[in-house]
């Protein structure tokens, strides 16, 4: 698939592609390759649009044009049967449960878009909730008050079943929120956004670094304290870690390779592990975005 320029996505509707043209100038790194090279996702699952690491099994997923991939073992193997292009994805305090959005494939009954689906069988089988025929959802996060989602506009649902629409006039390429927190991040071309009513209302944050992905560093698989650690990195690949919930960042290390995808977990020491999925596979850190390996040797 081509590579993406800073913030870009496939299948963007036209308006979102010419907001986001500009950024093309500040294209990513080119990748590089590392001693030992980490496992890619099969060529078939092509690009991948989300990643998710279980903090109690530590299973890795991935989320790809292709489908979800079970990235834990050496060779990524498909979960389910049915091919769906999952454009969005989110994982929620539910081990076994996800929410996604994108486009049907080959064989499936799914409306084009798909609108948002759900599992409830950790990506066996998925179920249409709403605006199916309506929303592609590029991106999607969960919150403690339910779900923050923009296709072309920002969204956010208690139930997944019905909308509400902010007033919010930028374009994400991502969204970072959490079960266990009102806290969610917005990355633009215009820097960071921040909500702390669940996507309700936004605000930009002064100071922070440029970032193209950001995540929350879970504390665990269930909904508990509201993290404060986050994780973002820059279109170089510049990594920066944040302790108060996005207001302040600290840079730390540096992540090579072209970045698809990026989540966190608590970590120790104040160290959030990070994985990283790159054209070339999964990469992690245990040491706060100092230093990045294999996630899988």
């Amino acid at each position: 698939m081509t590579p993406r320029t800073l913030f870009s996505r496939p299948r963007l509707p036209l308006l979102g592609a010419a907001l986001l043209l500009p950024l093309a100038l500040f294209g990513c790194t080119p990748a590089t390759t590392s001693a030992v090279t980490p496992e890619p996702v099969p060529a078939s699952a092509g690009h991948v649009h989300g990643i998710s690491v279980d903090p109690v099994s530590m299973q890795i997923l991935l989320a790809t044009h292709d489908g979800l991939y079970d990235a834990t073992g050496k060779t990524p193997v498909k979960i389910g049967t049915e091919t769906i292009d999952l454009m969005g994805f989110t994982a929620t305090a539910d081990a076994k449960a996800f929410y996604a959005s994108g486009h049907p494939g080959p064989g499936s009954t799914l409306p084009e878009p798909v609108g948002l689906i759900r599992s409830l069988d950790a990506g066996k089988t998925w179920e249409p909730l709403s605006r199916g025929g309506q929303s592609d959802f590029h991106a999607l996060s969960s919150t403690d008050h339910g779900l923050v989602a923009f296709d072309g506009k920002l969204r956010t649902s208690a139930d997944g079943l019905t909308w509400a629409t902010s007033t919010a006039s930028f374009t994400p390429a991502v969204l970072a929120g959490n079960p266990a927190t009102s806290i969610v991040l917005a990355t633009t071309q215009e820097g960071l956004q921040r909500s702390t009513d669940s996507g309700k209302t936004w605000s930009a944050v002064p100071g922070a670094p440029l970032m193209q992905f950001v995540s929350f560093a879970a504390e665990s698989g269930k909904a508990g304290p509201a993290p404060t650690h986050v994780v973002g990195v820059a279109p170089d690949g510049n990594v920066h870690v944040s302790t108060d919930a996005g207001l302040t960042w600290t840079p730390a290390g540096k992540v090579e390779g072209q970045v698809q995808a990026v989540t966190a977990l608590a970590g120790t020491a104040g160290k959030p592990g990070i994985w990283v999925a790159t054209a070339e596979g999964v990469q992690s850190s245990s040491d706060g975005g100092a230093t990045f390996a294999p996630a899988v040797p």
